[in-house]
C-alpha cells in the first residue's frame, strides 16, 4: 500500500526518503510523457543525472538540484562549496567528466553583501579545483520575509562514455558494496547546529567534497556497475534504491560500516539513526568481486583510509537490504521516513 497523499505539502517530503519518493511518483512519473531523449537516461530512471546520446558512444549528462541548507555556513563548508560539490558529484556517479556548470542564486532583500561575496567565492574555487567551467545563470532578489536568506539552484553538465554509464539499476547479484568514506558526517554537523550545538569546538565537520577524482580512477580499474552519491537519506536510502531498482537483495554487515565516534555520540545524542544522515563527499559503490579488493586498495592509496567493503549483493531478499547487526540479528534496513534533518541540502 503508497504512502497517503496529502493535502498539503510537508517537510518530509522534502527530505529525500520514503515520502519524497512517492511525491515525485504521484506528480512527475504517473504524469509526464515524454521522459526520455533519444534513448538516454531519463525521468524513469530517477538516478542522480540525465543524460542525452550524442553519437559516438557519447552522451551529455544533466543534473540539477536547489540547495538550501540551514545554517548557510557550517564547518567544513557553506551553502555554495555545497551546490558546488553536490552538483559535481551528481554527474560523477554517473560516470560523467564534469564540464560546466549554471547557477541560478535567490537571495532576501538585506542579505548582506559579504556573506554574498563568500558564498560565491566558495562556488569559484570549487569549481576552478576541478576545472569545470561557470558558463551562466541568473541572479534574483525577493522582498524581505519572502525567502530565508538564499537559495541556489545549479545546473551540471558532463560528458559520459557509454561503456562506463552507472545506473542505479546496474548492480548484480555477487557484487561488494563499498562506501569510499565514513558517514553521515555533514548530516550530524547541520542536525547538530540546527539543535543549537556549538561543533566548532568538536572535530565534526561536513564531508563536503568533490568525487571526480576518486571516479576517475575507480573507472580505470573497472568492474565498477554502479555508483551513489548517498545525500538526503543517507546511506539506508542509498542502498534500498540500488535493491529495488536493480531488483537484488543487498546484505550489509553492520560492524564494517564506517561511523566516526564523534558522528555515532551525537546522533545518539539528538535521537537519529547515523544510517539514514547525509554525506556530501562519499560514493556507494557496486563492484564485481573480483575487482572489489583492488577498488578498495586503490581508494586507500588515494587516502581514503575509511573506505571499506560493507556488504554484498544477492540473489535472495529482492528489492530489500538486510542489516546483519552486530549482535548477530537481522533486521530490514527501511527507506527513511519523515523529517529526517529538513534544510540538509
Amino acid at each position: 500500500m503508497g504512502l497517503e497523499f496529502k493535502s498539503r505539502v510537508t517537510l518530509a517530503h522534502g527530505a529525500g526518503g520514503r515520502e519524497t519518493s512517492e511525491i515525485v511518483r504521484r506528480l512527475f512519473l504517473e504524469r509526464f510523457r515524454f521522459t526520455r531523449v533519444s534513448g538516454g537516461v531519463g525521468l524513469p530512471e530517477l538516478d542522480d543525472a540525465a543524460s542525452i546520446p550524442v553519437g559516438g558512444g557519447r552522451h551529455i549528462v544533466v543534473t540539477t538540484d536547489s540547495y538550501t541548507v540551514n545554517p548557510i555556513f557550517f564547518p567544513g563548508g557553506d551553502i555554495g562549496k555545497l551546490a558546488a560539490t553536490g552538483t559535481i558529484n551528481d554527474l560523477a556517479v554517473m560516470g560523467a567528466i564534469p564540464v560546466a556548470v549554471l547557477d541560478s542564486i535567490v537571495v532576501e532583500e538585506g542579505f548582506p553583501l559579504e556573506h554574498l561575496d563568500r558564498i560565491v567565492n566558495s562556488i569559484k574555487d570549487t569549481l576552478e579545483s576541478e576545472n569545470v567551467a561557470l558558463i551562466g545563470g541568473d541572479f534574483k532578489v525577493m522582498p524581505r520575509g519572502s525567502i530565508d536568506k538564499i537559495v541556489i539552484t545549479m545546473t551540471g553538465i558532463g560528458i559520459l562514455y557509454t561503456n562506463r554509464i552507472l545506473l542505479d539499476s546496474n548492480v548484480k547479484p555477487g557484487d561488494k558494496i563499498i562506501v569510499t568514506g565514513s558517514i553521515g558526517e555533514h548530516g550530524a554537523t547541520i542536525l547538530a547546529l540546527q539543535s543549537g550545538i556549538d561543533v566548532e569546538s568538536s572535530s565534526l565537520r561536513s564531508d563536503c567534497q568533490p568525487l571526480t577524482r576518486i571516479m576517475r580512477r575507480i573507472l580505470d580499474i573497472g568492474g565498477v556497475h554502479a555508483a551513489k552519491d548517498p545525500t538526503r537519506g543517507g546511506l539506508a536510502m542509498a542502498l534500498n534504491e540500488f535493491a529495488k531498482k536493480s531488483n537484488v537483495g543487498i546484505i550489509v554487515w553492520e560492524d564494517r560500516i564506517p561511523i566516526r565516534d564523534e558522528v555515532k555520540m551525537y546522533s545518539e545524542m539528538l535521537g537519529v539513526d547515523p544510517l539514514t544522515l547525509a554525506c556530501e563527499g562519499r560514493a556507494l559503490l557496486s563492484v564485481s568481486p573480483d575487482k572489489a579488493c583492488e577498488v578498495l586498495e586503490e581508494l586507500r592509496s588515494m587516502g581514503c583510509s575509511d573506505a571499506e567493503i560493507i556488504g554484498e549483493a544477492v540473489d535472495d531478499y529482492k528489492g530489500m537490504v538486510i542489516l546483519k547487526t552486530v549482535s548477530g540479528g537481522l533486521r530490514v534496513l527501511e527507506e527513511p521516513m519523515g523529517e529526517i534533518v529538513p534544510r540538509i541540502c
